[in-house]
């Protein structure tokens, strides 16, 4: 029979057994200790008062969002109920001063929002903010926008109010370009300063800006069906140059802003500048702020372009050509602003509350673009 020793590495303590073989007789086996024996000191006890409660056993995870949901409910039914107190005293709908909001029209049968019985205005001309008549749904669309807000401090935020700051730009320089119609050629001006923000955008347009090309050793570097990033990229932007090359910009030719290779953009000929300069000074005011907006999101002139003479009630291109061009919607301006995006997530996915955030903001965005620069007016150049 043989006696199994303690692990010399127990924390309780630390034993040497030396074991004689069997059949030797149980008087030769000797243990040697190196842990000394100790006796347990008990403590006082001097607490006073009773006892600690027993633990209680931690929330499920079902509990927790039924919970995080039943309080989601309370906060709406209390914002229905402040909205439906008008200004109620003694709750935060005071600080709405007014009541209903409705669209009336002028002498000159403009769009107006009125705030009860008094007209909306612009922040800095405080003037009242007129919608050309061929615009009704935008004008209704910003009612709208207006009687969502329950505080006039809401009305101070422009992420909640984006139709009412796109509108009020495009008010304000229309009425500069009444006043001043060699602003933009002087160099001053509100029009001076769009058309060479967008210019500088040209230079590293997205739909431009090309990834470098695979290599045929590299098959990590196409997606399923064998295409590459930079054939992606290619594919989404050649019927969209094609048709500002034969519609829009007549005889200009887009080059890529990015060599292969290369890390510096490369600028577009004198040419090509000249003539998308001269093309945007001759927009009316509501198409040059919604090409504006239309860049600034997309980060692409081009993309811009194209979306706003496909829905301006004024830049009918496709129409007066003739050609059968595809629709042009948000969904198609928003995939040729993020080709890139949409390739790099379709291989590693998305990350949750970020790239689709992003990309219902874009749409967002887009989708303001069209309600300003289309209407149901004229349908030739002023």
């Amino acid at each position: 029979m043989k006696r199994i020793a303690p692990l010399a590495s127990s924390p309780l303590f630390h034993t040497s057994c030396r074991t004689v073989p069997s059949p030797c007789p149980p008087a030769l086996l000797q243990c040697l200790h190196t842990t000394l024996p100790r006796i347990a000191t008990p403590l006082p006890i001097t607490a006073t008062g009773p006892p600690p409660a027993a633990p209680q056993p931690s929330a499920s995870h079902h509990g927790e969002r039924v919970d995080r949901r039943r309080r989601q409910a309370e906060l709406l039914k209390r914002g229905q109920d402040m909205r439906a107190s008008h200004m109620k005293p003694g709750t935060a709908i005071k600080k709405r001063f007014w009541r209903d909001v409705s669209v009336q029209t002028d002498h000159e049968n403009n769009h107006l929002v009125s705030l009860d019985n008094r007209a909306l205005r612009t922040p800095t001309t405080k003037n009242p903010l007129t919608i050309p008549h061929s615009k009704p749904h935008l004008a209704t669309a910003l009612a709208l926008e207006w009687d969502l807000l329950v505080s006039a401090h809401q009305a101070t935020r422009s992420h909640l109010i984006p139709l009412t700051s796109i509108s009020a730009r495009a008010h304000v320089l229309g009425l500069e370009d009444g006043e001043n119609q060699s602003a933009a050629s002087s160099g001053t001006g509100i029009r001076y300063d769009i058309i060479n923000m967008l210019l500088r955008y040209l230079d590293t347009d997205t739909l431009l800006c090309w990834a470098p090309a695979s290599t045929p050793t590299n098959p990590s570097d196409k997606d399923v069906r064998g295409e590459s990033l930079r054939d992606l990229q290619v594919r989404t932007a050649k019927p969209i140059l094609s048709y500002l090359a034969q519609n829009v910009w007549p005889g200009v030719e887009l080059k890529p802003t990015l060599d292969n290779g290369s890390i510096l953009p490369t600028s577009q000929p004198a040419a090509t500048r000249a003539v998308i300069e001269g093309w945007m000074a001759g927009l009316p005011a509501w198409e040059l702020v919604g090409l504006e907006r239309a860049a600034l999101a997309g980060k692409s002139l081009c993309v811009a372009a194209r979306l706003v003479c496909e829905w301006s009630e004024y830049l009918k291109l496709g129409d007066m050509q003739g050609e059968a061009w595809e629709r042009f919607g948000i969904e198609e301006a928003a995939k040729a602003c993020s080709q890139e995006v949409i390739w790099q997530t379709g291989r590693w996915g998305e990350v949750e509350d970020s790239h689709d955030v992003d990309k219902e903001d874009l749409k967002r965005q887009f989708g303001s673009v069209i309600l300003v620069v289309s209407g149901i007016g004229n349908t030739t150049q002023p």
